[in-house]
């Protein structure tokens, strides 16, 4: 469902008085030109509205793009750096140093302290290291610094990296224990169709749901074609925040200070979060890998949404090769994806006994069986 609000409400939701951690991701398109050069006049402003509301008692984190788009146009590389994989992280590595210093030039200016973290997907995949990084983010803002974070492109591979860094905002948002996550983006929020093709398209200011048929809406093709992101991704980053109880807004980005323009004149669109995960279920709720998958009956699905564990005798499939305490994906019976859990079996176990009701299940097994496949305890829903 969405609600026709009036179009300034969504910024209250990201006051320093409502939201008092915020993720704030900047995109390529923004920060660099099209000669690849930083736009530091631009950037200056955006520093300074976040200088205003660190002083008004907001705690800041930033995710900044461009190191690609710095470093291709300091090596002379084609298509932005990004023509080939290796190309995308010599880019990376040279950039990096350059956005690196860029931040702690503007933010110094300002009075404050920048700090760099550059995280890969198992650095928020994996347990021990997302709470590591969340640790190394609380200290980070308990000493006043502003961490400045960026996917680690110089290492990571199309099969282990985020690929855009609106999921990343999201996911540092959960390790971050943020409330409020905006995307400054070069569009200026979620249209109901594309309004360079379609007159008749309207900018949806508030999103209370993320139905089929507003995750349809977005086309995966960046405007500028020198980030790696665009509304596809933006969607599932709202969602991934959403399930951790985390809003998220897409505002526009194109306007000089926009922070402050997003503040007092609204615009954008603002994606209420559904419910509010924490925890080890904030973690599971915004993976993007997981070991195996789960597929239930209607019934289990019913039983799932109403709190209730896993049980075997709901699930009708078992796919992938995982271990008890593995994350697994639950489908639904027409395959839409539920939720993320714990394994409580391995997944050779986990097929033998699908389908069976606890009593018959010590015979299949040859020991006692475990109170779910998924305790409720270790299970989130998306």
């Amino acid at each position: 469902m969405v609600a026709a609000l009036n179009p300034v409400i969504p910024a209250a939701a990201f006051d320093p008085g409502v939201c008092p951690r915020l993720v704030v991701k900047i995109g390529s398109s923004l920060l660099v030109d099209a000669a690849g050069a930083v736009r530091t006049g631009w950037l200056a402003g955006v520093v300074a509205d976040l200088a205003e509301r660190r002083a008004a008692g907001q705690e800041i984190v930033i995710v900044s793009s461009g190191a690609i788009a710095l470093g291709a146009r300091r090596l002379g590389l084609e298509k932005g750096g990004r023509a080939s994989l290796e190309d995308a992280q010599a880019a990376a590595a040279v950039g990096q140093v350059a956005l690196a210093g860029v931040w702690e030039q503007l933010l110094g200016q300002a009075g404050l302290t920048a700090a760099q973290l550059l995280l890969t997907l198992g650095d928020l995949e994996d347990r021990r290291r997302y709470l590591n990084v969340a640790a190394t983010i609380a200290r980070l803002l308990d000493l006043k610094a502003v961490p400045v974070l960026n996917e680690n492109d110089t290492v990571a591979t199309a099969e282990i990296r985020f690929g855009d860094n609106d999921r990343l905002a999201a996911r540092a948002a959960q390790a971050a224990g943020a409330s409020g996550v905006i995307l400054l983006s070069d569009v200026d929020g979620l249209y109901t169709a594309n309004p360079a093709s379609d007159p008749t398209a309207r900018r949806l200011p508030v999103v209370e749901a993320l139905t089929p048929e507003v995750m349809a809406m977005a086309t995966g093709e960046t405007r500028s074609g020198m980030g790696s992101g665009g509304m596809a991704a933006k969607l599932l980053a709202a969602r991934m925040a959403g399930a951790a109880g985390i809003a998220l807004a897409i505002c526009d980005g194109r306007v000089e200070r926009p922070l402050s323009h997003f503040a007092n004149a609204g615009g954008g669109t603002l994606f209420l979060p559904p419910r509010a995960a924490k925890g080890r279920k904030a973690w599971l709720a915004g993976r993007l890998t997981v070991n195996g998958t789960l597929t239930v009956d209607a019934g289990a699905a019913a039983a799932l949404k109403r709190g209730a564990s896993l049980l075997a005798a709901g699930v009708r499939a078992v796919e992938g090769r995982f271990k008890r305490g593995d994350v697994v994906a639950i489908h639904g019976p027409a395959g839409e994806l539920l939720g993320r859990g714990l394994a409580g079996y391995d997944a050779d176990d986990a097929r033998a006994i699908m389908g069976l009701r606890n009593e018959a299940q010590a015979a299949v097994l040859g020991y006692a069986p475990r109170a779910a496949l998924v305790h409720a305890d270790h299970l989130v829903l998306i």
